[in-house]
């Protein structure tokens, strides 16, 4: 059962459980991509803490466990199923490598309805632009979003 007082989406919104490009394909995070994710993110920290959404809030600059992240990728995980937010991982069509992450979540801010940050690993930093053009497309023509805060690239 949806928390209607925290819901981000209205109950009839169907969620999308994938988003399909040519450069990379999103699906939910969740505690299954935690050695992935925490691989990723772990080997890019100074270039995520460098991307406009995230300017050195995170991830930790000294990091943090596996078990630390699994905790953390569960509450996304619960948060997907209580429709509080959403964070989707990003992953390359061919090999199957997680290289990112997209989190959708209410805002923090005045004057937004809803947060969007991404962020791509280091050693897939030309994928910045395509994945935030992607998804910006995306949440405007298939989401029932408004005024949505995705920092600019």
């Amino acid at each position: 059962m949806t928390d209607h007082a925290h819901a981000l989406v209205p109950d009839d919104f169907v969620v999308p459980t994938e988003f399909n490009t040519a450069q990379f394909r999103l699906e939910p995070l969740g505690p299954q991509h935690n050695a992935a994710d925490h691989a990723a993110w772990t080997s890019s920290i100074e270039h995520i803490r460098a991307t406009p959404g995230f300017q050195g809030k995170w991830p930790p600059a000294d990091g943090m466990t596996p078990e630390a992240n699994l905790i953390d990728l569960q509450r996304h995980a619960d948060d997907f199923v209580q429709r509080r937010g959403f964070t989707y991982t990003v992953i390359e069509p061919v090999g199957g490598e997680l290289i990112g992450c997209v989190y959708i979540y209410p805002s923090r801010s005045d004057g937004h309805d809803t947060d969007v940050r991404s962020w791509v690993r280091a050693d897939r930093a030309e994928l910045d632009v395509p994945l935030h053009v992607a998804v910006k497309g995306w949440l405007s023509a298939h989401w029932p979003l408004s005024g949505v805060n995705y920092p600019l690239r």
